[in-house]
């Protein structure tokens, strides 16, 4: 009878769309990876796998195993990983993707009481701004906000944060302090450009209650929010970010919140957004206990660090 691991390796390099996929998930060479898939079919006596250098491929026998197998695998993980929650031991590696300014401010900091909690299990982070493939990837739950998120995807709401427009005193002792959403468009604005998608991140404006997008002095754009802000700081123009960016800077004096009035018939108005980030996961039918906690610790202190940490003073 086939191995575990063998088995194991097989499903893996499905899921992960290679063999260097499944060495990665398993913990082991490539070369061994590909050894126990050779084992496999070595033992059942039929081909599952068609391989060349760039390419992987079920045979028909390979569609008709991973079939059957693959639920038998799911459920054997499931169970361990309830076992484990069970006796209040979470263990394994614990692989988090994140978008880059989130992961930074927010998730990085939170994350040594978390790994107190659960000192057996062994975190991860990859802080990107790209398209993670959490299959290829191996990525056990992903943060994303809420334009970015793909259809389909399985999604737990985490946290909505305010976003503020802000510039350096500097700036604003320079080119005055904007009043109304009309007056924005006299002023240099920094924006932010999706590395994921490439799209701007649109600024909310409404005339009469409908979306429009006027021309805007665009002064500087990003791929990296962090860039776009110390540009802000240094006097480059006006910026729109997360309150979990701006609060620092707010506190220290390197930006100033901007308060506009509310708009009259026909005026511009700068609507009040947030960021909404969502906990993402790659199956929606099952959730291995280590992904659970840590999803439910976020769900617990990131309501506590929005009233605490990212409030910011009235302009």
């Amino acid at each position: 009878m086939p191995n575990l691991r063998s088995i194991e390796t097989f499903v893996k390099a499905l899921e992960g769309g290679s063999i260097a996929s499944a060495a990665r998930q398993l913990g082991i060479s490539p070369a061994a990876a590909s050894q126990n898939i050779t084992r496999l079919e070595r033992e059942l006596g039929t081909r599952l796998l068609t391989r060349t250098t760039r390419s992987m491929a079920l045979t028909e026998a390979g569609e008709h195993y991973l079939a059957r197998v693959a639920p038998v695998l799911q459920a054997l993980e499931k169970a361990q990983s309830d076992l484990s929650q069970l006796h209040g031991a979470l263990q394994g590696r614990l692989r988090v993707a994140c978008m880059s300014a989130f992961g930074r401010h927010v998730l990085a900091p939170l994350m040594p009481a978390f790994m107190a909690r659960h000192p057996r299990l062994e975190l991860e982070l990859l802080i990107v701004d790209r398209q993670v493939d959490v299959l290829k990837e191996d990525v056990d739950v992903s943060v994303r906000y809420r334009d970015v998120l793909e259809p389909g995807m399985a999604v737990r709401p985490l946290v909505a944060v305010p976003r503020v427009l802000c510039a350096s005193p500097a700036y604003l002792q320079a080119h005055g302090m904007p009043r109304t959403a009309d007056d924005l468009l006299e002023h240099a604005c920094l924006l932010y450009r999706r590395e994921v998608d490439g799209r701007f991140m649109r600024w909310p404006f409404l005339r009469d209650g409908k979306r429009v997008d006027p021309p805007l002095r665009i002064a500087a754009i990003a791929t990296d929010i962090d860039a776009l802000t110390e540009m802000a700081v240094a006097g480059a123009g006006i910026v729109w970010i997360g309150s979990f960016i701006a609060h620092r800077c707010v506190r220290e004096g390197l930006l100033q919140p901007l308060a506009l009035h509310p708009a009259r018939d026909g005026q511009l108005q700068f609507e009040d957004s947030t960021l909404d980030f969502f906990a993402c996961f790659r199956d929606r039918q099952y959730v291995p206990a280590k992904v659970r906690a840590l999803v439910d610790y976020l769900v617990e202190v990131l309501p506590q660090q929005s009233q605490l940490r990212w409030e910011l003073p009235a302009p």
